[in-house]
């Protein structure tokens, strides 16, 4: 309109004449450049990597050795092993064999020219794993080797130009044990480890500094998307820095200019953890861990020189990165460290006081969760919660196990119980079929209790703090439609030491990239796993539906783990079952007798051992033969005590071991139900019928003239006929080839098939041979060839026919099917004992079922419950259950009838439309070449029943794992004591189970003073739903035997929660589907 004025912009000086041709980058080229700037080979001398050191010193004048080797690969002590003379050695030698220990003793003497540097340090590498010990004998920092993990920084005292002392332990094993090669394969008892490096060096901090900002920088070039602004700002920026340190000749300047040209991408306070100090709101939390195995290609004692060592580092770390947070699980090792490592384990306890330190997971060990007994899995809990709190003062929140194979569907339920209100794993991201579908959600039991669980998008609990990891957390994130926050579990596992300073260095680094410039998920440090949860909850407190997941945590690998090292699983099986008796029979003791202490040492002992062995590499047979001999060890010592600790028990009860059968003999049933069985009487072939509820019950002994109530015939050559009221059995070869329910008139043999048939299996997985059991193996199944079958053993109360296989030249197997008569109102079950000669080369024998039974769901035991399997392959989800595990049964029934197969020990199982098929023996070359090797006794069972699964199959698995003993009255006479052991027991719902009787863990006359004392005295009964339905019925207490002031409902921690009401000796209690409940009585 007229009037305005405008103000014109600056002249520009943009030159008119072009100067020159300039070219478009080539990307690629220029992307590719980055990799010469830190990289090994032809340029190291001329690029960065060759200014990270101002100086070296070593040799006999800076740097002097010597060495002392114990004998017989003993690990002796820091006392102990510094009595000893040294011999000079120098590096170049070499040390060994596997699994031995030296010890080094360093002179060191700095030279003036070093001495004022800023950073001195101690460089030692052997490719083998050590520990520094100072003069005085404190552990001060693990080492790795090969490269990794080689440095310790020297203490500022070493700068005076005087001769200082200190040690290292070497251990001649590396990382991952001696394989040779792959690591999985056993280990070569004859390696050696030469001594390459043993050097005083000063580091230049400034070139250190810029070649972790390179590396982050030049991670942002490769792995932000090509056509973004951010990835191609860090090539120019990368490239810029290359530049200048080319122009200053690689000068302590140009180092320093390249610095301050990082800065433009990663911001002025990376070097710092002021970094983290900034409002902008985080999405990934950073929590260091060393995942330590606590067997696996190393022995228990190696495995406790790895804590020493890692946990080492990590205080270090935190002393010198106050944003440092260090997640760590096990108790057990916990233990060791006390126990071995006292001055550092102080350490570790002021590092968890300022809450740097983290102790998590509220296990014993990072367990199995697939075969250990309900039981165990309540012990894992009680142990391990009683250990943090009554060490560091807490309990921990959040169930932690990134490494274990599967994870059992009562897990949430047992998690809750014991004050865990949460669960991390990763291991599902391994799954071989299908891709586990959520990062964050609820978890969800058989009973309906929940945890929140997350699994680490990175997808793995091992990172390496890299961009890549920290972009991962987000770009592979499932359950950002909830919440977008991830945890990313990071540092070297196994030997590896943990976290590294470069790790906390390159998420420092992350974290400046993403408020400088973006586009990368920004991380932060400094909290906690669980104030990572607690926010989680609060979202969920606040309205987030989390999706559920409902079950078991199928883990679609590792299903050769339920069979492999089958010693090793009877071992575990009979331990659980032998503390239920300890316990049952120690907590009656006391109540007979005030003389009689609880022997909670002792059972404490035992429980610790059974749980160590129920590692997840231990128990699922995993491990290197070593890990085995000392679990035999373990084992052969738990058996030891138990079975004094039940003599003990008895006699203050008025018993003692019938070991002949003679002597009015009495059985003895520690189960919580009636029992009326055959059985033989010890050393000779006399059977008699025992019945009685728990505790001592009648034997009456069968007479050889009574009319036969089971019979057995050659009807024709080669075929037999055992027979009862029950059943008609015909036997051919060492199959049933049919079976008659005399009683339902119904066929159970599936038409032309054979039952008790023996199959072997060509077992090559990928790879993981003593984890994994492939689909493809079915598809080689060989049918073992009929053996000549004889009678054995001819009645009249028990007949059995034997049949010898010939699996191979090497290897054979003998199988005895046995009927005994029928107990009037019992179910009558087919036995089978196996025994076999194993000497097979990666081959799986299994015994198959064929049946006359149709569903699409099969159910097996597991702990406190039942789980529902498809017997379809419907779904690539279905097909990948082509082999699961149970525990003491696995069925397979239709409407009105159905068919129960037990077992003592196995843990392997598969159906497969109407086909059932027990799991016996595998024989993997890896970890451990003779894995299942020698002679094998196996026993299972077939059970029938008329009408639906229930309690019948429950208890008579039960039943069958726990034989019953005979005993004798030491007085001659009934003792008082005889009803004392049914004075408690459950009544109403035959699916209520009574499966532990204990004392309470911090009664007055039982605590060993590891948490305050309870006045007074306590019986803990736990007692489960076992069939899926919401169950009535009550705690019957004999108040003429048991003197009871009042009943509580505790958790699996024995916190006291809810009185219930007692009357005229009863409890009422109501349970819901599968549900675990613990009461106290207190007396």
């Amino acid at each position: 309109m007229g009037g305005e004025t405008h103000t014109r912009p600056a002249a520009s000086t943009y030159p008119k004449l072009a100067t020159g041709p300039v070219g478009q980058q080539i990307r690629n080229i220029y992307r590719d450049r980055l990799g010469q700037f830190t990289g090994g080979g032809q340029y190291e001398g001329q690029n960065l990597r060759g200014a990270l050191y101002e100086g070296r010193a070593s040799g006999e004048e800076h740097v002097k050795l010597s060495v002392y080797s114990p004998p017989d690969l003993a690990r002796p002590t820091f006392k102990d092993a510094t009595k000893n003379e040294f011999q000079p050695t120098k590096v170049g030698e070499s040390f060994g064999p596997s699994w031995s220990t030296h010890w080094f003793k360093i002179q060191a003497k700095l030279p003036t020219h070093l001495a004022k540097k800023e950073l001195l340090e101690f460089h030692w590498d052997a490719n083998n794993e050590g520990l520094v010990w100072s003069e005085d004998g404190e552990p001060l920092q693990g080492l790795t080797g090969g490269g990794e993990r080689t440095e310790w920084i020297l203490p500022k005292v070493f700068r005076d130009g005087k001769e200082h002392t200190f040690f290292i332990e070497m251990a001649c094993n590396g990382m991952f044990g001696n394989a040779g090669g792959d690591i999985i394969q056993p280990p070569n008892p004859e390696r050696y480890f030469q001594l390459s490096t043993a050097d005083i060096v000063a580091v230049n901090v400034e070139a250190r500094a810029l070649y972790v900002d390179f590396w982050e920088i030049g991670d942002a070039a490769r792995e932000f998307p090509g056509d973004s602004w951010e990835s191609h700002e860090a090539l120019q920026v990368g490239n810029a820095i290359m530049d200048a340190f080319i122009a200053g000749h690689g000068s302590q300047k140009s180092i320093l200019k390249g610095r301050e040209i990082a800065r433009k991408y990663i911001g002025d306070k990376a070097d710092s953890h002021d970094v983290y100090a900034s409002d902008n709101k985080p999405i990934v939390f950073a929590v260091g861990h060393c995942h330590i195995d606590t067997c696996w290609l190393w022995p228990w004692a190696e495995t406790k020189r790895k804590v020493a060592r890692s946990w080492a580092n990590q205080c270090n770390l935190m002393d010198r990165y106050p944003e440092h947070r260090f997640a760590c699980s096990q108790a057990q090792q916990y233990k060791w460290l006390e126990q071995l490592y006292p001055s550092l384990y102080d350490r570790v306890k002021a590092h968890v006081k300022k809450g740097a330190f983290q102790p998590i997971g509220g296990s014993w060990v990072e367990h199995d969760t697939n075969m250990p007994s309900g039981e165990s899995l309540v012990r894992q809990f009680l142990y391990g919660q009683r250990f943090f709190e009554s060490h560091f003062g807490e309990r921990c929140q959040t169930f932690w196990l990134p490494d274990t194979f599967g994870y059992s569907s009562q897990l949430p339920q047992l998690c809750r119980l014991a004050g865990m209100s949460r669960f991390f794993t990763q291991k599902l991201s391994w799954n071989n079929i299908n891709s586990f579908p959520h990062t964050t959600f609820n978890w969800v039991a058989l009973d309906g209790s929940q945890v929140l669980c997350h699994m680490a998008p990175s997808e793995t609990y091992t990172a390496d703090a890299n961009f890549g990891d920290v972009k991962r957390s987000i770009t592979q994130h499932k359950s950002m439609d909830q919440d977008k926050t991830s945890l990313l579990v990071f540092g070297k596992g196994d030997g590896g030491g943990g976290p590294t300073f470069q790790h906390l260095d390159k998420l420092r680094r992350c974290r400046g990239i993403s408020d400088t410039v973006g586009l990368l998920p920004r991380v932060h440090m400094g909290s906690s796993v669980d104030d990572f949860f607690l926010a989680l909850e609060k979202r969920a407190e606040s309205g987030t539906k989390f999706v559920t997941w409902y079950g078991e945590l199928y883990f679609e690998l590792h299903r050769g783990t339920y069979t492999t090292q089958a010693n090793n699983k009877w071992n575990n099986r009979k331990t659980e079952i032998l503390l239920h008796d300890v316990e049952y029979l120690s907590t009656y003791a006391t109540l007979a007798s005030s003389s009689y202490k609880y022997p909670k040492k002792e059972i404490d002992d035992m429980w610790e051992n059974v749980l160590l062995c129920q590692f997840h590499d231990c128990l699922p047979g995993s491990s290197i033969e070593m890990c085995y001999d000392d679990s035999d060890e373990l084992y052969a010592h738990v058996f030891q005590v138990g079975e004094k600790l039940v003599k003990d028990a008895m006699a203050v009860l008025g018993y003692a071991k019938n070991e002949t059968g003679n002597v009015n003999p009495t059985a003895l049933n520690t189960l919580p139900w009636h029992r009326e069985e055959i059985v033989k009487m010890p050393g000779e072939s006399e059977y008699a019928l025992v019945k009685g509820n728990q505790g001592p019950v009648e034997v009456k002994v069968l007479g050889k003239s009574t009319k036969a109530a089971a019979t057995v015939k050659e009807v024709k050559a080669g075929l037999f006929l055992l027979s009862n009221d029950h059943f008609d059995i015909h036997i051919e070869g060492g199959s049933i080839i049919s079976l008659i329910d005399k009683k339902a008139k119904r066929e159970i043999v599936a038409k032309s098939q054979k039952a008790n048939q023996l199959v072997i299996f060509d077992d090559k997985p990928l790879y993981w041979q003593a984890w994994d059991v492939e689909v493809f193996h079915l598809d080689s199944r060989e049918v073992l060839p009929a053996g000549k079958t004889l009678i054995a053993e001819n009645g009249p109360h028990r007949v059995s026919v034997i049949t010898e296989t010939n699996i191979s030249k090497n290897s054979w197997a003998k199988t005895t099917i046995s009927l005994s008569a029928v107990v009037e109102g019992q179910q009558s079950m087919i036995e089978v004992d196996c025994e076999v000669e194993w000497r097979e080369n990666m081959k799986f024998l299994k015994v198959e079922f064929p049946v006359n039974i149709y569903n699409t769901e099969a159910s097996y035991e597991t702990q406190y419950g039942i789980i529902k399997r498809p017997t379809h392959y419907n779904t690539s989800w279905d097909m990948a259950k082509f082999e699961v595990c149970c525990h003491k049964w696995a069925d397979l029934s239709e409407n009105g009838y159905g068919i129960s197969i037990l077992n003592d020990s196995k843990y392997g199982f598969a159906t497969c439309g109407n086909m059932m098929r027990l799991s016996l023996l595998r024989a993997p070359k890896a970890p451990d070449a003779h894995a299942d090797m020698g002679r094998h006794h196996i026993r299972y069972a077939i059970l029938p029943h008329e009408g639906p699964l229930d309690h019948r199959t429950v208890r008579g698995a039960y039943n069958f794992n726990h034989p019953m003993q005979l005993y004798t009255s030491i007085s001659g006479k009934t003792p008082d004591s005889s009803k004392l052991l049914n004075a408690i027991r459950t009544q109403g719902s035959n699916s209520l189970i009574l499966d532990c009787i204990k004392r309470g863990e911090d009664d007055e006359d039982v605590s060993r003073g590891e948490l305050p004392k309870r006045k007074g005295r306590s019986i803990i009964l736990r007692v489960y739903e076992s069939l899926g339905g919401t169950s009535r019925g009550g705690l019957h207490i004999d108040d003429s035997l048991v003197k009871v002031k009042k009943v509580l409902r505790t958790n699996i921690l024995e916190d006291d929660e809810t009185e219930l009401t007692i009357k005229n000796g009863l409890v009422e209690i109501e349970l819901r589907p599968f549900e675990v409940a613990t009461y106290r009585l207190q007396l």
